[in-house]
């Protein structure tokens, strides 16, 4: 296996069922989509008010979320009801985290995909003579009190930090899918009904050489394999999202956390809802820090539409699958986007 294919396969999040297959690859790097330079968004990302949900707005609302799943893949969410201290904090204990000698940081790391805390280094991708410049520490994170005990202690203020907003993250979370699930003519419950862990990347983008801009990315073009992302930015611009053909700038709101939509609620949805293709660049001048939380099924659920969304108009384009399923197959087969997906589409699909 090349040493690009390694840094790929580590990158994928950790799911159930990848420790004993023995993985295949396609050619990733040509499969990366050539597009157009990012414009400016100029406030087009959808805010959705989260703490509207809780009063007569609500329908207003889901029908707001709605519609950013389906037309866009992605929007804002003010009011979370994240406390700014706790916003704060992690940012802190990140920077501090990365800003450790490295030899300190290394002893998180593992070339095994399938360990509760793992850490990811930047590197050279030879073949594509880009430099992917992330440095990420990922780790499960719920429930908190079964896997807190695995984290840092150096900084001191880790896991304290961690465990504050990771909580908070988990109810934004829980919100955001009572929403989703109505938006989409479901009981309330529906997709909650389906969660199991919780996943989390620490991420950290240090400032490129000017001379090496155009070779340097964050993150290379992908699709999240959960059913949602929930990006908290930091205020220094780097993401971009796929939007109508054309990248977009993602730019920092305050106080807003970012949502995607993921290649499994696409499957849930019978692709009403579309996973978004995303990217993270780097800039010459300040370093950039960003916290992915990934939430995901357990390994039995069910994903697939319901049949409550399918009709004559419109057909099943998923058949039913479990997420177990689903991450084998992802790791026999690894893509940087919602071709993860084909192996399970219904054949008149």
């Amino acid at each position: 296996m090349s040493a690009t294919m390694l840094q790929v396969a580590e990158d994928l999040h950790a799911f159930p069922g990848a420790k004993h297959l023995p993985p295949t690859y396609k050619d990733l790097i040509s499969n990366l989509p050539a597009l157009p330079e990012a414009e400016a968004s100029d406030g087009s990302i959808p805010i959705i008010d989260l703490e509207a949900l809780h009063g007569p707005r609500r329908p207003e609302i889901v029908k707001q979320l709605g519609q950013a799943c389906q037309l866009q893949g992605f929007f804002a969410v003010k009011n979370h009801g994240i406390p700014r201290p706790t916003v704060d904090s992690i940012f802190d204990t990140t920077r501090e985290f990365f800003h450790q000698p490295k030899e300190e940081r290394m002893k998180f790391y593992t070339p095994d995909p399938n360990s509760d805390i793992r850490l990811m280094n930047a590197y050279k991708d030879e073949v594509a003579n880009v430099y992917v410049a992330r440095e990420s520490l990922k780790f499960h994170c719920h429930p908190v009190e079964k896997y807190v005990n695995k984290w840092p202690t150096n900084p001191p203020s880790f896991r304290k930090s961690a465990a504050e907003y990771l909580t908070n993250v988990r109810r934004v979370e829980i919100t955001l899918f009572g929403a989703i699930s109505e938006s989409l003519g479901l009981e309330t419950d529906y997709i909650e009904k389906k969660l199991g862990g919780h996943y989390v990347s620490l991420n950290y983008y240090g400032a490129c050489e000017q001379s090496n801009l155009e070779l340097t990315y964050g993150v290379r073009a992908h699709t999240d394999p959960t059913i949602i992302t929930i990006l908290l930015q930091d205020e220094v611009p780097g993401l971009q999202a796929l939007s109508e053909g054309k990248w977009m700038d993602v730019n920092p709101i305050p106080d807003t956390v970012v949502v995607h939509v993921g290649d499994l609620l696409q499957a849930i949805s019978n692709h009403r809802f579309k996973s978004l293709l995303h990217q993270a660049m780097v800039n010459c001048e300040k370093e950039r820090m960003s916290i992915a939380s990934y939430c995901y099924p357990s390994s039995d659920a069910m994903i697939g539409p319901p049949e409550k969304l399918i009709d004559s108009d419109h057909p099943a384009v998923y058949k039913d699958f479990t997420f177990k399923e689903f991450s084998e197959q992802m790791w026999k087969v690894i893509a940087f986007d919602d071709a993860r997906l084909n192996s399970f589409k219904c054949s008149a699909a």
